[in-house]
């Protein structure tokens, strides 16, 4: 017969061991504070809520309904920070998320490894196009400011972008996230909003892990990566090969950071905390350098067949990732004056005092995406991605030994 009196006592002694208030069980646990009140007053939780309350006290729920810790148990693995009853609960409310409607996922959660049928009768020589992918720096802010969701929207369309400027449509996403502690509705988020951007950039999550590792990473710290596969014919790969002089070069607006230059932004908010709260272009600073990594895939879908090279412009800004596709022999003449520069670089900039070499090489500076293509097809080009982003020309290729030869400059103001 279980001692609600002894139950609630060991409850209340491991929660003073583990350095939280009954507030603090209350909000880790999402539910009221009178509930977690009423257990240690010997009112016990229901199954579900016991399996959370063990993993959150780093216990076993067996301890729990005994009110003790069990006896000659000197090593195990919860006492080494992982639960496996709370995990495999946790995966298992994490499994409605993995249902798709895709026909080509084989097999849903519970398998070894994932099952795609690559059969693709339309796509003559198929070529997989492989990728991984991290949301760098950018996820530590994202966990301290609520963006736990929008970080993984950043994540996969960093992503797909990064393979959809080789001409591929984008298959399949496997993730990872790596932490000290699962907590269960954190993780959750975490799926949620990774499932929600891979149904946007029309792929599917098939599968991933949940490496809980409280011996490397510290509790409450998350570590998101993922992977895509992508497919397309060998002859529709874009690579910049195709790139030939008097090609007119054109540049995507992004709507900020999207997801680079966030360690030398966290060196600002460090030794300037009070910019956070600043005002630029009607929001705060937080907002506008949380803003979610812009998606390119669906305006890339729409121009494949007219365009020779196209750079998605990330770490190393617009001549590290430009420079990438332009043939030997040919240089990309950028006249920095059509940069249409946003607001949050203008901010930073001033505030940090940067130079202009600096902040061309670490943020895209308002150009998120590059596209080279032909001179009587630039237009037709523009009018098609400006249904998504604005677009608009601001070079040309000529003969030279730069890859990149950068004329004028930005305008910041």
């Amino acid at each position: 017969m279980l001692d609600n009196k002894k139950i609630a006592d060991f409850m209340v002694r491991k929660r003073k061991e583990a350095g939280m208030t009954q507030a603090e069980v209350a909000e880790r646990l999402q539910v009221s504070f009178q509930a977690v009140s009423k257990w240690e007053r010997g009112t016990l939780p229901n199954v579900e809520m016991l399996v959370e309350l063990a993993g959150l006290l780093h216990v076993t729920v067996d301890e729990i309904l005994v009110g003790c810790e069990k006896s000659g148990e000197n090593f195990s693995y919860r006492k080494a920070g992982v639960d496996i009853s709370y995990t495999d609960a946790m995966k298992k409310e994490m499994a409605v998320y993995l249902k798709t409607e895709d026909e080509r996922v084989l097999n849903g959660f519970g398998p070894f490894a994932s099952l795609y049928d690559i059969r693709f009768p339309d796509i003559v020589d198929p070529v997989l196009v492989l990728k991984a992918e991290e949301p760098g720096s950018k996820q530590k802010l994202a966990m301290e400011y609520g963006y736990c969701e929008s970080i993984c929207h950043d994540m996969i369309n960093h992503l797909v972008n990064d393979i959809a400027v080789m001409g591929a449509r984008p298959l399949a996403v496997l993730d990872t996230i790596v932490c000290g502690n699962a907590e269960k509705e954190t993780v959750k988020s975490f799926v949620r909003g990774i499932v929600e951007a891979c149904k946007e950039n029309e792929c599917a999550l098939v599968g991933g892990e949940t490496s809980i590792q409280p011996q490397v990473v510290e509790k409450g710290v998350y570590i998101l990566t993922s992977s895509i596969a992508g497919i397309l014919s060998r002859k529709a790969i874009i690579d910049g090969s195709a790139i030939k002089e008097g090609d007119t070069v054109l540049a995507v607006a992004s709507n900020g950071l999207h997801t680079n230059g966030y360690s030398l932004v966290r060196m600002l908010m460090d030794k300037m905390p009070q910019i956070k709260l600043d005002k630029v272009d009607g929001e705060t600073f937080i907002e506008q350098i949380m803003k979610v990594h812009t998606p390119y895939y669906k305006a890339i879908r729409t121009i494949k067949d007219r365009v020779h090279g196209m750079a998605h412009i990330t770490g190393g800004g617009i001549e590290g990732n430009l420079s990438r596709i332009i043939p030997e022999g040919l240089c990309a003449e950028i006249d920095l004056s059509k940069i249409r520069t946003l607001p949050i670089f203008d901010y930073i900039k001033r505030i940090g005092s940067i130079e202009e070499e600096e902040m061309l090489s670490t943020f895209n500076c308002g150009a998120g995406l590059m596209i080279v293509t032909g001179r009587e097809d630039a237009a037709d080009v523009i009018n098609k991605v400006k249904r998504y982003y604005d677009c608009y020309e601001v070079g040309t290729v000529m003969p030279g030994s730069r890859k990149i030869l950068f004329q004028e400059h930005l305008h910041f103001g």
